[in-house]
């Protein structure tokens, strides 16, 4: 994927969108420190560029119902291109699959599953085994409780080393 040249102001606007979600223009180019229409113009850019991908709101979860967390990690029998494919293909459809990220290392794949129950998570793992789709092992991890969950910084990710 290429990568879009960005100034700092431009970081600014997307660590602003980041952390607020979407914001007035008069707030946003106060937040940036630039005029508004040049504030504004920039961020149609990004947008327009692909760098923001959708606004989320972060629901308190807990509040409204119960259920089971729970992070799985999933290694595949085989490791061929068509074996990955077919795996994502599935997980993909799986509403209960929040986040899938492949690996390189012991597991091929880290997953966070949300299930109303320990059970239902169970019949997820259980459907998923009988779809044949080369799970070889996996490993549950309960969720207990949240320790920190944030987006990474990203005028540090985007700070040129030694500067």
């Amino acid at each position: 994927m290429d990568k879009f040249s960005l100034d700092a102001t431009d970081i600014r606007i997307l660590s602003a969108v980041q952390k607020h979600g979407q914001l007035s223009k008069t707030k946003l180019a106060e937040i940036v420190n630039l005029s508004a229409t040049p504030c504004w113009a920039r961020l149609a850019r990004l947008k327009a560029a692909g760098l923001i991908r959708g606004y989320h709101a972060d629901i308190a979860l807990d509040r409204v119902c119960d259920f089971t967390q729970v992070v799985v990690t999933v290694s595949l029998t085989h490791h061929r291109k068509a074996d990955f494919d077919r795996f994502e293909a599935h997980i993909r459809t799986l509403d209960e699959v929040t986040e899938c990220i492949a690996t390189g290392g012991g597991m091929d794949y880290v997953l966070k599953v949300f299930t109303p129950s320990l059970a239902a998570f169970q019949e997820l793992m259980d459907n998923l085994l009988a779809d044949e789709l080369g799970v070889d092992r996996y490993m549950t991890y309960i969720v207990t409780r949240h320790v920190k969950s944030a987006q990474p910084n990203l005028a540090r990710l985007a700070a040129r080393p030694g500067k």
